[in-house]
């Protein structure tokens, strides 16, 4: 068991923080290949250094977010009843490029608070 540190912006802390974000989104670069399935990850909030630990119970691999917003459910991704009717897998090009999903992929990590 390994543990990883990444850090959060404060709404999608708290939504984890909460339990009602299961998932992280993020690319499939180097650092992300090397979780695995019962690692811990500890998440910082960028606006407090506030810290939650989380084990991994999962990861799905998909070419590029496109693919992961048709298989995941989005409501447990970070989207609320109110912004689910707009999510859209470009919100996810605020962070990374197309070219770089195209590069390295996606990964969906399933989380559990621990």
């Amino acid at each position: 068991m390994i543990r990883h540190d990444m850090k959060l912006d404060p709404e999608p802390f708290v939504m984890m923080a909460s339990g009602r974000k299961k998932y992280e989104l993020r690319l499939n670069d180097e650092k992300r290949r090397k979780i695995a399935i019962g690692d811990e990850i500890l998440f910082t909030n960028n606006a407090n250094r506030q810290t939650i630990l989380t084990r991994v119970l999962g990861k799905e691999i998909f070419s590029d977010f496109e693919a992961l917003y048709r298989s995941l459910p989005l409501l447990e991704c970070g989207y609320t009843e109110e912004t689910l009717p707009a999510a859209s897998p470009k919100d996810m090009e605020t962070y990374y490029s197309r070219a770089e999903q195209q590069k390295f992929g996606v990964v969906g990590i399933r989380l559990e608070l621990l």
